[in-house]
Parts: C-alpha cells; sequence; structure tokens
C-alpha cells in the first residue's frame, strides 16, 4: 500500500474519528512514450524560467495565484494549510441520505479511509452504524487545494470516501436529443419489452470483478510482443485505405434483433407485425395468352402453350424464330401423322364389317 496521502479526522456530532486517506485506484492504462519520428528518440520537457529561458528544479517552483497580469501572491503549503486548518484536516459530515437518492454520475474518485492511531473503536463504530442503517455520509473535505464533497459508503469492512461533483459541474441535456417517454418515434411495444427483459434476465448473473479485465491493453501488449519478436519495433504501421461500407438503413427492425439475440432466427417484418398473414393464400398466377402459331397444336395434343419467351437482343432474333419456325413445322408434321394414323385404322375396320353383311343376306333369303 501507497503511503497515506492525507491525514485528519472524520467528524460528526461531537464524534471525532483518526484516520488516514489512501487511493483506491490506480490508473494501468498504457505507458506510452512520445518519439521523435526521424530517429525514435524520446522527447523529454523542460520546465523553464520564460524570462531567462533557464531550467527549474523541483525545488525552486512555489505556487502562486495571478491577481493582475504578470503579477502573482505567492502561496506556500503552509498558506494553504493557514487559510482553514479545520476544514484541511477534517471530513465533516454534514447528512446522512439513502445511497440510491444519490445518482451515480456525481461520483468520481474513491479513497480509503483506515483509522489512524487510537481511532479503532470508532472507525467501528460508524461502519456498522452505516451498514445498519442503510445509508451514507454527505461530508466536506479539502484535498490538496480544493474543497470537495464526499460520500462515506461502507463497503465491506472498509469506509470508503469517494469525492462527488458539484452540481453545477454536471452539464445539462438540454442541447440532446433524448426522446420523450410519450414519443411516438421512441414508442416501445409490449412485444419488445418482453423480448428485452428476456435478454436481460438470461444475461443476468453474479457481481464478479474479478472476470473483467482491460482487453484492450492485453491485445496491444500482444501485439508489441509479436513486433519486438519479428524485429519489427522500427517500424511504423501505416493504415490501410477504407473501403466503402454500404450505407445502412434507418429503419431498425427491433424484433428481429431481440430475437437474434436471444438465439432465434429473425421473423420476418410481416410475420413480426401481424401472425395472421401467414395463413392467408398466396395470390393466384396470371394465366400466359397462347402464341398465334401454337393454336392448332393445343387444340390437338392438348398440351400447354410455351412460356412467353423473354426479349432476346438483336443479334439472337433470327436464331429464334428459326427456333419457332422448326418448333411450328415439327408439330405440324407430328399432327398430320397422328391424323393418317387414325384413318388407315378406321379402314382396316370398317373391311370386316363389310364382308360379314352379304353373309348375313344369304342366311335370311
Amino acid at each position: 500500500m501507497a503511503r497515506s496521502m492525507w491525514k485528519g479526522a472524520i467528524s460528526f456530532g461531537l464524534v471525532h474519528i483518526p484516520v488516514e486517506m489512501y487511493p483506491a485506484a490506480s490508473d494501468q492504462g498504457l505507458d506510452l512514450s512520445m518519439l521523435d519520428r526521424r530517429d525514435f528518440a524520446p522527447i523529454g520537457f523542460k520546465r523553464y524560467n520564460k524570462a531567462t529561458g533557464k531550467e527549474v528544479s523541483w525545488d525552486d517552483i512555489v505556487k502562486g495565484y495571478e491577481y493582475s497580469d504578470g503579477e502573482y501572491v505567492v502561496l506556500s503549503d503552509e498558506d494553504l494549510r493557514r487559510a482553514n486548518p479545520e476544514a484541511t484536516q477534517t471530513i465533516d459530515i454534514i447528512a446522512f441520505v439513502n445511497a440510491e437518492q444519490v445518482p451515480l454520475i456525481y461520483y468520481e474518485q474513491p479513497y480509503y479511509l483506515a483509522p489512524g492511531k487510537g481511532g479503532d473503536k470508532v472507525y467501528a463504530l460508524l461502519r456498522e452504524t452505516l451498514r445498519d442503517v442503510g445509508k451514507i455520509g454527505i461530508a466536506n473535505v479539502v484535498i490538496r487545494v480544493k474543497q470537495h464533497l464526499a460520500a462515506l459508503v461502507c463497503v465491506g469492512d472498509t469506509i470508503v470516501l469517494n469525492t462527488l461533483r458539484y452540481p453545477d459541474e454536471i452539464r445539462p441535456t438540454d442541447e440532446l436529443k433524448i426522446p420523450a417517454a410519450d414519443s411516438k418515434a421512441a414508442q416501445v411495444t409490449e412485444k419488445e419489452l418482453q423480448m428485452a427483459r428476456a435478454l436481460v434476465e438470461g444475461m443476468s448473473e453474479k457481481w464478479k470483478p474479478q472476470q473483467y479485465h482491460d482487453t484492450y491493453r492485453e491485445d496491444v501488449m500482444a501485439l508489441i510482443k509479436k513486433k519486438i519478436a519479428a524485429n519489427q519495433t522500427k517500424t511504423l504501421t501505416e493504415p490501410e485505405p477504407e473501403e466503402e461500407k454500404p450505407a445502412k438503413s434507418n429503419v431498425i427492425d427491433l424484433v428481429s434483433l431481440l430475437q437474434a439475440s436471444l438465439g432465434k432466427k429473425p421473423a420476418k417484418a410481416a410475420a413480426a407485425d401481424d401472425d395472421d398473414d401467414d395463413d392467408d393464400e398466396p395470390p393466384p398466377r396470371k394465366s400466359r395468352k397462347p402464341s398465334k402459331d401454337d393454336g392448332d397444336t393445343d387444340k390437338d395434343t392438348g398440351n400447354r402453350p410455351p412460356p412467353r419467351a423473354r426479349k432476346a437482343p438483336a443479334h439472337a432474333a433470327t436464331h429464334a424464330s428459326a427456333k419457332r419456325t422448326t418448333a411450328a413445322k415439327s408439330a405440324a408434321t407430328k399432327t398430320a401423322t397422328k391424323t393418317a394414323a387414325k384413318k388407315t385404322a378406321a379402314r382396316a375396320a370398317a373391311k370386316p364389317a363389310a364382308k360379314a353383311a352379304p353373309a348375313r343376306r344369304r342366311k335370311a333369303a
């Protein structure tokens, strides 16, 4: 644990609890250095005197407030402490409120509070009281040179001081285009709400902070190791030209997205709007008119007329016409052959009948 950054006391009523403050969060971002792209040498920054241009060491730096152009009031750390000793050494609890009454947007930076020398019992008393009543303490505290509004929250066995933003530090939402609850454009149906609720229930689990980590930082570190292994430490990767993405429609099929999220196949928009549409019969197909060339053939053979041909290119018109003529001749030949065969069969059947007739006349005589 790092050294305490602040020592003082929690005060509420006549009770004083000596505490020490420690940072509760650490920045785990990528520590990247700035380099000169010409020779990849690191770039340094100097603290220099703007009047002389000479570098100034940390020991020679003091704070000052500019009260007029080029004129400063010098303030040391002791001056800042003496301005209000009580405010700089006390976490002054001014009220206790329900935790759910403080929106999350007000929370800023957490700090651990540990009991100071001789403060174990009163520290435990405040901790158990906060836990028992289910409230948080709202307090004023000065950290460095700024007074903060803060919330004292019981987290496990530790009291956490979380600095809060002041109301005037929260930007208003008046200029944002937020849909109203009764907006027709953002009206949510009961079906969509039920599916979204089912999705939330399916993704619900217990809070396990250990399973969450900075995957982007891990990916960047893996890329760094890869470039080192490939001896590409001095290679600058230039961006590739972006491909034009197809324009997206502004219409969002929310039901399909919810169904896909739930692991189902997205339904068609029509089916989602009205399930009765599935029972409707398809519209009847329009009959095609027979062509002139096929008129006689249809009467004799009963075959359906061939489908209407699509428009052919100019260079294929002659070929298509020749095909149709050949087909018509072939059909006519088949028809003539069938007719001749029928006539031959009829003649063959008539001959025995003609021979049998004289025989009957002789018997009758």
